[in-house]
């Protein structure tokens, strides 16, 4: 993490005040939350509508804070404690990151997409561990606040910094790239989330496309080669880079040749070596995921051969495809951290085709930010439903009642039910569920699914 003195850091970003007095102030790591405070950190505040990241101030620094910036707006600075007056506390964390991010020889590879940006920056950076100091996106630090405080936390001695970059509108990419200044990217894919926002897949896709743009010289381009708005928009590059592509169909350049599932994970080999390769996590849409991570760990030189062991020790950020089994025996996927139409039928999929279960259930909930449409994507969801492999569907939410219309179309009456209290949905289920039984539970994150898990447990 960042360690510099306050005389250094006033080299680093603009403040406004005399703090020469504090100059040989050592600052170890920044900090945005008073409540996490560690020894030596940076405390940075903001200004929000609600409430004032200044009002703790003093506080952070009881508490161990080396220092704070101040923002310049804001009355009233305590300026005989060691105080750096800025003119935006946010700016000023970012050109902090920017200034830091300068000085490291670390090397990048950033990461977007629709789906699967957690899980494939967990996989990515795993394979990569087998021969760097690596460090990763903590949690959901990828916008233009957690992508600052990541580059402070990397150690001047990490190798590569696998960095995550999401985004709700243009331009946020391109601030993030341009930041992180990476030498491999990856596009997991186009879905659907954030057509609120965007208008169209044509739009998500030239805003995922950004992180092109902070790309270095003779850097990797790796997407997903099956979807047709990337293949159009990346025929005109005229970069350095390389264009490598992933994918089901052989057109691409790395491609699945055979993959085999059970109730733990996927056996699969890909084309162009003959090593068999285990992934100990749930889904097909998670060993595309782990050919863009191959891909990666490759181009720095990590070979095929290793990859096996980076695989065995994965772990994802919870929430995604975890495996938990409930007080009836049953089985539970919990993947209730977040859901778009993509992400939710590669879900569905994986149950309806998983070997082993006499009884599958879907508990579904509202898929958030999909725009004019959403009522259409929920009922699409419910009418694709495979009536000969799943037994139950569940719904939770307004939009998640439109699931339930679609699964009605094919699913008799008896089988769905649609819930909008989250404790009635959670005494039904109950009745349904025993040592034979597999669960998916799925939704955008803001519904907190992940309660009807805990309840089942």
């Amino acid at each position: 993490m960042i360690k510099k003195t306050l005389q250094e850091i006033g080299q680093m970003i603009k403040i406004e005040n005399d703090f020469s007095s504090f100059y040989d102030t050592a600052v170890k790591g920044v900090s945005i939350d008073s409540r996490k405070i560690g020894q030596g950190n940076l405390f940075v505040p903001f200004k929000g509508e609600n409430s004032d990241g200044h009002r703790f101030v003093e506080d952070a620094l009881r508490k161990g804070a080396a220092a704070a910036l101040w923002q310049k707006d804001v009355p009233n600075p305590p300026l005989h404690l060691p105080i750096l007056l800025v003119e935006d506390t946010l700016t000023a964390l970012q050109e902090l990151a920017r200034s830091y991010r300068g000085e490291l020889k670390v090397k990048t590879v950033g990461i977007t997409g629709s789906n699967g940006k957690t899980t494939t920056k967990d996989m990515t950076a795993n394979l990569l561990s087998l021969k760097y100091k690596v460090q990763k996106t903590e949690g959901n630090y990828n916008n233009h606040i957690g992508l600052p405080l990541t580059i402070l936390a990397l150690e001047e001695d990490t190798e590569i910094a696998v960095l995550e970059m999401g985004m709700s509108g243009r331009g946020e990419i391109d601030f993030l790239t341009k930041l992180a200044r990476p030498e491999a990217v990856i596009i997991t894919n186009i879905g659907e989330s954030h057509l609120q926002d965007l208008g169209s897949r044509e739009g998500i896709a030239e805003a995922k496309l950004e992180i092109v743009n902070g790309l270095q010289d003779n850097g990797l381009v790796i997407y997903y080669g099956d979807e047709p708005l990337l293949n159009e928009k990346l025929e005109s590059y005229m970069g350095s880079a390389a264009l490598r592509t992933f994918g089901r169909t052989e057109k691409n350049d790395v491609y699945p040749i055979r993959i085999e599932q059970n109730d733990s994970g996927s056996t699969f080999k890909i084309n162009g070596t003959n090593e068999e390769f285990y992934l100990p996590v749930l889904g097909t849409h998670n060993v595309l995921n782990a050919l863009a991570a191959m891909i990666a760990a490759s181009h720095f030189d990590v070979p095929y051969e290793k990859m096996n062991k980076g695989f065995s020790s994965l772990k994802l950020t919870n929430m995604r495809m975890e495996l938990l089994e409930g007080k009836n025996g049953e089985k539970i996927i919990n993947d209730a951290y977040n859901a778009s139409p993509t992400s939710m039928n590669a879900a569905i999929e994986l149950i309806a085709n998983l070997p082993g279960y006499k009884k599958k259930i879907l508990v579904l909930g509202d898929m958030l930010e999909l725009g004019p449409q959403e009522e259409d994507f929920h009922f699409t969801i419910g009418k694709s439903v495979d009536v000969e492999k799943v037994h139950y569907v569940f719904t939770f939410g307004k939009l998640g009642k439109f699931i339930a219309k679609g699964a009605e179309q094919s699913l008799s009456g008896e089988r769905v039910f649609a819930f909008t209290e989250k404790q009635s949905l959670i005494e039904e289920l109950k009745k349904h569920v025993d040592n034979e039984t597999i669960v998916l539970v799925k939704a955008s994150r803001g519904m907190k699914l992940e309660e009807v898990v805990s309840a089942l447990q």
